[in-house]
């Protein structure tokens, strides 16, 4: 299905060294690289990034979540506390024009690699920072992942069952979501850049990040005033229905499809009585507004539930979403996997690497001309060391071999 997919050159000519470790930042860099930049992963000389999973002196058995997270980028090992590595790396920056890091707070400007040092010798960088916390923030110097960002962030605030212990939300919000409004900011800078000459320092912290994708809570809250609780299979802030998710058969653990009727359209709530073959409730006085709707819901629900239960959750999907109304069966991993039309469009793709094989991947989901970036493999550790060291600083074969022999790479 190579037809289905292209070489972006959007940022083509556009260099990035990449500090960047996990997924928070190598997501941001993944996108830089589908896009078309050049993007030079540092990494330590004996086990890489600790995305790799690697383990000293046994086999690679567990490769996939690098793959996820580093396709189309190159592999340059550095030994960063020698003096000569870091030499290296200076010389790399110089020639950079995007420098990201998400290292623990203060571990690059310990190395020497902070914004001040780098602008000293690269003033038109753009230098990128993804931390747990932000400058000032009373927890600034703390470790976070995903999960501690989407805790403090307030995502598992409002993820759960009504009046139940949170949940946090099974998709990493923390980490590629923060990366995400990173790469967006990385494509404004570097157009200001362009035109003025002029680099910046940008910095995102993992829990502001999550403000972001809050605001539809936030919106809610200034409307009743009142933190917003959990609400479990239901949605609309409290004040549509039916909304909501609704078992299908033949009952397994993911059959049921999400059926919305919006405040948008308030044929919706007709529509939806029509396709049960219900048409009484559109003017019952228990359901006849919004409001009644979800003040009456223990009454309503299971009539919906009683309908959907005798359709899958691609029949049920297909019947509500065919009359106009929001339907979404929900999906598994195994189905979305093997839903022929992601591979077909190209949303879907295989990875070929040259140690592991074929590995199907989600790729970039942007169409451009019909058509989302081609996905390539991951580096395999250290794999383009020599390619960077002589294409961007002008190496010889035999510098590459005395810097190897030296234990710099």
């Amino acid at each position: 299905m190579a037809e289905n997919s292209i070489e972006l050159d959007f940022l083509a000519g556009v260099r990035v060294v990449d500090f960047t470790q996990f997924e928070a930042g190598p997501s941001c860099t993944e996108a830089l690289a589908w896009l078309g930049a050049e993007v030079v992963k540092i990494e330590n000389p004996k086990i890489g990034d600790p995305g790799r999973r690697l383990r000293s002196g046994q086999p690679d058995d567990d490769p996939y979540y690098f793959h996820m997270f580093n396709a189309n980028k190159k592999s340059i090992t550095i030994n960063l506390k020698s003096p000569r590595g870091l030499e290296i790396a200076k010389d790399l920056l110089r020639q950079a024009d995007i420098c990201v890091e998400n290292m623990a707070p203060g571990t690059i400007e310990r190395l020497g690699l902070g914004y001040k040092d780098v602008k000293a010798i690269n003033s038109g960088i753009i230098f990128c920072q993804i931390k747990g916390f932000g400058s000032g923030s009373p927890y600034e110097k703390n470790l976070a992942f995903d999960m501690i960002a989407q805790a403090t962030g307030g995502t598992i605030s409002v993820t759960g069952e009504r009046g139940r212990q949170p949940v946090k939300p099974g998709v990493s919000l923390g980490d590629t979501g923060t990366g995400m409004t990173m790469a967006i900011s990385i494509l404004g800078a570097l157009r200001k850049r362009d035109k003025t000459g002029e680099g910046c320092q940008l910095q995102v912290a993992m829990q502001d990040a999550m403000l972001h994708y809050m605001r539809t809570n936030f919106s809610t809250q200034a409307k009743f005033g009142t933190a917003v609780e959990r609400d479990g299979t239901r949605s609309g802030g409290g004040t549509n229905g039916p909304s909501g998710l609704y078992p299908c058969a033949p009952g397994g653990l993911n059959d049921y499809v999400w059926i919305m009727t919006s405040r948008g359209n308030a044929e919706h709530w007709s529509r939806l009585c029509k396709v049960m073959d219900r048409e009484e409730l559109i003017n019952d006085p228990r359901f006849v507004t919004p409001a009644l709707r979800v003040k009456n819901d223990a009454e309503l629900d299971p009539m919906i539930s009683a309908w959907t239960k005798r359709h899958t959750k691609h029949e049920a999907m297909a019947l509500v979403g065919g009359a106009g109304i929001p339907a979404g069966a929900v999906l598994d991993t195994m189905e979305l996997q093997n839903e022929p039309s992601f591979v077909e469009r190209g949303i879907m793709q295989t990875m070929e690497h040259p140690t592991h094989g074929g590995f199907k991947m989600p790729a970039w989901p942007v169409r451009v001309n019909g058509k989302p970036p081609k996905v390539t493999a991951s580096p395999i550790l250290g794999q383009h060391t020599a390619d960077v060291l002589q294409s961007w600083l002008g190496l010889s074969d035999a510098d590459v071999q005395k810097l190897q022999d030296d234990g710099v790479l």
